[in-house]
């Protein structure tokens, strides 16, 4: 199968997938941790609405001795606030490409690689070597490929997460898998280098009524050293779990719905 055969991840309502836990290649991995206690959760969520409407109530009406102290300890707007920036509109395979070189820039490119790495194309050969090629530095991209063809083609590995040898989704099931980023900040900075890290939820798992592995959230951070060599690209990376929120008390959808929403639901290009 080419690239031609099937769309890019960005423009698609098509699922993704990616590694086992950990992604040694810098995607997401493919199970959360969840809780235990639902009554514990619901009780959380109460505290937290709670504490979330008293401090809505009593804004605007302390003295003016208590404002110094709560204007300093707001976050800066920079560091939460959109930057009002485009996003690229270059793509090389689907994938976003020529990012500003600037900081923001660097943010915008590690969210849309993080994307790609967690993607469904991932387990296609022809679309796991462009977007190998496209994301790494070419250095860094020439050392991984001949490894990552080795995982991605595990039939052990494919077996365990329900899927084919050819990594298909076996039929009348839907492989969903999707990195959503959340936020991004650098932590450091050169001339040609910048270090960003990226906190985002994904979802994996295979939706369909006879499924084993129903789809399922979690969220991670990861951290991408990026080089400026025309266009930010990754030369190395480290991911960790978190931060998580409380979940809510939701009933989970069915299956069908689920399938559905995966279907007819597209990703983004983002930008900082």
């Amino acid at each position: 199968m080419s690239p031609g055969d099937e769309q890019g991840y960005t423009e698609t309502g098509h699922t993704r997938t990616r590694l086992p836990d950990p992604d040694p290649y810098g995607g997401a991995p493919r199970r959360p941790h969840r809780s235990s206690s639902r009554s514990l959760v619901t009780v959380v969520g109460v505290v937290v609405l709670l504490i979330a409407a008293i401090a809505f109530a009593n804004r605007g009406g302390g003295s003016g001795g208590d404002d110094t102290t709560t204007k300093n300890n707001q976050p800066k707007a920079a560091t939460t606030a959109a930057s009002g920036t485009r996003p690229v509109d270059t793509k090389t395979g689907n994938i976003p490409t020529g990012f500003p070189h600037t900081d923001q820039g660097a943010q915008s490119a590690a969210a849309n690689y993080a994307v790609a790495l967690g993607s469904a194309e991932m387990f296609n050969t022809a679309w796991r070597h462009q977007i190998v090629d496209t994301v790494y530095t070419s250095d860094v991209a020439a050392a991984k490929q001949s490894a990552m063809d080795s995982a991605y083609s595990n039939e052990k590995f494919l077996a365990n997460i329900g899927l084919a040898k050819d990594g298909t989704a076996p039929k009348g099931q839907t492989f969903v898998s999707r990195v959503i980023p959340v936020g991004t900040k650098v932590t450091s900075s050169g001339p040609d280098t910048t270090t960003v890290e990226v906190w985002y939820t994904s979802l994996f798992g295979l939706s369909g009524e006879a499924s084993k592995n129903p789809v399922t959230e979690s969220w991670y951070t990861t951290t991408y050293k990026l080089k400026w060599v025309g266009d930010w690209k990754i030369t190395d990376f480290q991911q960790k779990d978190g931060p998580v929120p409380v979940g809510r008390d939701q009933t989970a959808s069915s299956a069908d719905d689920m399938t559905k929403a995966v279907e007819e639901y597209g990703g983004f290009t983002y930008a900082r």
